[in-house]
């Protein structure tokens, strides 16, 4: 079974408390005493989260796979910069092949960057750096553009060795799955939080209709996800996105659930006459084997096309972004969260 398969797969079983989340069910308790002897360390004051001289910002989410964390510190950079703030991002860099601590330019591999952090250093043009250790990148970050004076964190919510100043933890249509920590369930911590737990996210987007327990001190605001009208291509170059109804095509998502991406394409009308799921943040050489054989155009999600540079005339891949409608009442509680930390 392909592994894009079997994740999808395991996605499906964690929704549900069937025979298979039963038997990973100890498991997960085991997962939950680790989890809980980190949180003893931290709390104290064994290990310290490391402070840094501008306000930290981490967008993440408690489930696993991709929610829309990406997009959202895509939709943050936007409003904090008409904001008038210079803003800076770390992140881990999933899918690299590397661990050290490495600036993200317009032109830097995939492989080395990761296709996130590239995909949001090209849309946006801010500083990026990557590290295993945010508390490193961000250093070095700082070092290298002092005029930043703020630093956007793309899922770190589990990343605690890094102090953050105000955490928004991301939730899709999934919820909290069938409620259990990893490997029996989605959740990578428990939910609700402790209350007092300094590591809880204190704003959430979710759907609107996302039924959500939500703990005293949180702020719970609406998002709706959709595909942008227009797609785009490695040049910058746009096409409408319904003009492929009626053009043979495939579609290529190496993201959590490739489904998902596929289920909006065939809710706009557009019918690939190829799947081609693939597991997350496969590597350039995966995407060009997937492929192979196929003549036209390929359709596939923003961060997959950081990865397709250099594919034949034959091959034309275009991106489709993920557009989010995000409550206006969400960048009004940033916001004045973040003037609590100016002043």
């Amino acid at each position: 079974m392909p592994q894009a398969a079997r994740e999808s797969g395991w996605q499906g079983m964690a929704q549900r408390r069937g025979p298979l989340a039963c038997l990973l069910w100890p498991l997960s308790l085991v997962y939950r005493a680790l989890l809980g002897l980190r949180r003893a360390a931290y709390g104290l004051g064994w290990l310290r989260p490391r402070a840094l001289p501008v306000p930290v910002l981490v967008v993440g989410n408690l489930v696993a796979g991709g929610a829309g964390k990406t997009p959202t510190t895509l939709a943050l950079i936007e409003h904090l910069r008409a904001r008038g703030w210079r803003v800076g991002v770390v992140s881990r860099g999933h899918g690299r092949r590397e661990d050290a601590v490495t600036e993200v330019r317009d032109d830097t591999d995939p492989a080395r960057s990761g296709d996130e952090p590239l995909l949001i250093r090209r849309r946006t043009g801010v500083p990026v750096w990557v590290g295993r250790r945010r508390v490193d990148a961000a250093q070095a970050l700082l070092a290298a553009h002092p005029e930043v004076n703020l630093i956007v964190c793309d899922d770190g919510l589990q990343h605690w060795p890094l102090r953050s100043d105000l955490r928004i933890a991301v939730f899709d249509a999934r919820g909290l799955g069938n409620g259990w920590l990893l490997p029996a369930g989605l959740l990578r911590e428990p939910w609700p939080p402790r209350a007092g737990s300094t590591q809880a996210p204190q704003l959430l987007l979710c759907p609107p209709d996302l039924v959500l327990p939500v703990p005293a001190g949180m702020a719970r605001f609406g998002v709706r996800r959709g595909l942008a009208a227009q797609v785009v291509d490695l040049q910058g170059r746009t096409r409408a996105l319904h003009t492929f109804s009626d053009t043979p095509c495939a579609a290529l998502a190496a993201i959590a659930r490739p489904e998902a991406f596929f289920g909006m394409l065939a809710a706009a009308g557009v019918r690939p006459q190829r799947l081609l799921p693939l597991p997350d943040h496969a590597d350039a050489s995966a995407l060009r084997r997937a492929l192979a054989g196929w003549q036209g155009p390929v359709l596939c999600t923003e961060k997959d096309l950081v990865k397709l540079a250099g594919l034949p005339a034959s091959q034309p891949a275009w991106a489709v972004p993920l557009r989010l409608d995000i409550d206006p009442g969400f960048f009004a509680a940033v916001d004045a969260h973040l003037a609590t930390l100016r002043r």
